[in-house]
């Protein structure tokens, strides 16, 4: 591109930062060009100077100096050709598709985003999901990489907004399932701990975590948040364990996990909330319940509740259990027929 260019921010395109718009109209910028040309002026939103993180709003007009086609484009190595059996995988996790929203039943073990030592994860497989779009669906909320069960991508960067405020505003219902140590007392409650990181010790130790606050105490802790979960026994192995549905009002990292460990009833497999370093054992025996049973984490995204941003009708999406749950259902005879996918509105 030789000349200054006007460009209007389309429909499709507002509320994202200037260095993302400019790099999918022009791949071959790289980032220092970027900052470089915000800093001189020659880039400018409705005439006003602005800065590579400045924010474009849909109809805004975007000067743009001449784009040497020379510049060598940035490689992004998290975006290398996916194998056929990743492209199936996906593919036949979709679970509901429609023009705006597709929803996958996440593999246990597949991690929502890249991040240390993690290039292969559903962000960068949702390739596989254009399903003739120009770009990749995005992910509008994340589960943790161990858990299973519905996951929402938005088609469009509109729909993304819109979804991931209805998440924000609390506008939509997840139900997980999750098989438990031990029994939780009383059999439907509430647990309003808070939350607070706590560092790992290095690249062999445990990792972050969360670390559960009384109430009465998260005003006064440093980094903590409020954190609400509900939650109800739905059938039980004499007092060895139980099904439990979970209803994370707040979404903080790793509420569940830290809630049912607080109250001494981790949640099977759980080997970082429910090991051996676990304060409150209640009635449970850790998050080991023995054998193969033991060796994976039993959380899932069982169902998910929500008005759809375009239509405005209400959706409800369903996942099936993945293998290794669906077999420790089978083994404990815990009939997944005789329980409602939000078995809390039959109260």
């Amino acid at each position: 591109m030789n000349t200054v260019q006007l460009i209007t921010v389309g429909e499709d395109e507002g509320d994202q930062r200037l260095d993302r718009w400019l790099k999918r109209k022009f791949p071959q910028l790289q980032q220092g060009r970027i900052e470089k040309l915000c800093r001189k002026g020659e880039l400018r939103i409705d005439g006003s100077r602005c800065k590579a993180s400045s924010r474009v709003e849909i109809g805004q007009e975007v000067r743009v100096p001449p784009i040497p086609m020379s510049d060598k484009p940035e490689i992004d190595t998290s975006n290398k050709r996916m194998s056929d059996a990743d492209v199936k995988m996906m593919q036949s996790s979709v679970i509901y598709r429609d023009d705006h929203i597709i929803a996958i039943n996440k593999p246990a073990g597949l991690p929502s985003q890249g991040g240390s030592k993690q290039t292969r994860h559903v962000d960068g497989l949702a390739e596989a999901l254009r399903f003739g779009y120009e770009e990749k669906p995005r992910l509008v909320h994340r589960l943790d990489k161990d858990t299973s069960g519905v996951l929402l991508l938005a088609r469009t960067r509109t729909v993304a907004a819109k979804l991931s405020d209805a998440m924000r505003h609390r506008e939509t219902r997840k139900i997980y399932w999750a098989a438990v140590a031990g029994v939780p007392q009383p059999l439907i409650g509430t647990i309003k701990y808070g939350l607070v990181k706590a560092m790992g010790h290095g690249g062999k130790g445990e990792g972050e975590k969360m670390i559960c606050i009384h109430p009465r105490d998260v005003a006064s802790t440093e980094g903590a948040k409020r954190a609400t979960t509900d939650y109800m026994v739905v059938s039980r192995l004499a007092s060895r364990g139980s099904w439990v549905a979970l209803v994370p009002i707040t979404g903080r990292t790793h509420q569940l996990r830290a809630h049912m460990a607080e109250m001494g009833h981790p949640i099977v497999g759980d080997g970082k909330y429910g090991g051996s370093g676990q304060e409150n054992l209640g009635d449970g025996w850790g998050a080991q319940l023995g054998g193969d049973i033991s060796k994976k984490l039993h959380l899932h995204a069982r169902h998910l509740n929500f008005e759809h941003p375009v239509t405005k009708k209400m959706v409800s999406i369903t996942a099936s259990l993945p293998q290794h749950m669906a077999h420790t259902w089978k083994t404990f005879q815990w009939d997944l027929d005789e329980v409602a996918d939000d078995p809390f509105e039959e109260m």
